[in-house]
């Protein structure tokens, strides 16, 4: 089998998987712990639901959310793989087609203008594709990231000025959360980009939901704030599905660029209880092995 084909078929059963089967277990986890603190018979009936619906897609092998999303990858190659990126693309784009038709996904890539659907998710610059070189490895990683426009639509940028500093940056999140978090189907995760230029705060902050449930950035004054602001959001109130309770974001994760002088870029990407990802790796060598990235 040649790496097209078997970069097509991973696509596939990543699709499957993320979409169908297997939630990452941090997530359920996190759930079922927001379930186990919860106090609002409300918020406990919304959280009994999504589990109970995630125990139902995993044993029918049926989606787990009527919006399958658009399909954004992350694709690391190795430095050592022997592969171009013309290969990568065109298998991704057959797999996507594939699983389209076979699993299967709802049709939701559109013209954005016309609102003409091919009825395969493949369009212009669809699925997007970010590129990644890892040095001294001999495997190419792909993690697919469905979005699902509830979510999606809830996505924010302000340009802020350095003087607005870390307060600023407070003010800007617990707002908007305040306002848009009871739309984005919560609990769910924050992902946020602080740093870089409008392009580049916006795909650390898509970057950010990638990270497992728990875990803090690496920079401490980076970690406090994801800290301080996860209290700070759940103290809103807004709760499971926005009507009320303890659990409105189940983590903060925020990714940081060092920036020009005279800017401070924020973007908000917000990502339902469904945080469906899943991630492959193929060898040099034809190996195959799926991880939690």
């Amino acid at each position: 089998m040649g790496f097209d084909e078997a970069i097509k078929n991973m696509t596939k059963v990543l699709l499957k998987e993320a979409l169908c089967t297997k939630l990452p277990e941090d997530v359920e986890s996190a759930l079922k712990k927001a379930l186990e603190k919860e106090e609002s018979e409300v918020a406990k009936s919304q959280l009994e639901a999504i589990l109970k619906n995630i125990k139902l897609a995993r044993e029918t092998e049926k989606p787990m959310c009527q919006d399958t999303g658009i399909h954004i990858f992350f694709v690391r190659i190795g430095s050592e793989m022997k592969i171009d990126l013309g290969t990568i693309e065109g298998a991704i784009k057959k797999g996507v087609t594939e699983a389209t038709a076979e699993i299967p996904l709802r049709p939701n890539a559109v013209h954005p203008l016309t609102r003409k659907n091919p009825g395969t998710n493949i369009g212009e610059n669809m699925p997007y594709i970010y590129y990644e070189v890892l040095p001294e490895k001999d495997y190419v990683e792909i993690t697919v990231f469905p979005k699902g426009a509830g979510s999606e639509n809830m996505t924010t940028f302000q340009m802020l000025v350095p003087a607005q500093g870390k307060k600023g940056i407070k003010k800007f999140i617990i707002e908007w959360i305040a306002e848009k978090a009871k739309n984005a189907c919560p609990p769910g995760v924050v992902g946020i980009g602080i740093g870089g230029t409008s392009d580049v705060a916006m795909k650390i902050a898509k970057e950010a939901l990638l990270r497992p449930i728990g875990s803090r950035n690496s920079d401490l004054e980076i970690s406090a704030l994801e800290d301080e602001m996860l209290k700070a959001i759940n103290s809103l109130g807004v709760g499971p599905m926005g009507l009320g309770g303890k659990t409105t974001m189940l983590d903060m994760h925020i990714e940081y660029a060092y920036t020009h002088t005279a800017c401070l870029p924020v973007a908000i990407n917000l990502q339902c209880w469904a945080g469906r990802q899943a991630t492959g790796r193929i060898y040099q060598d034809g190996k195959v092995e799926f991880i939690r990235r």
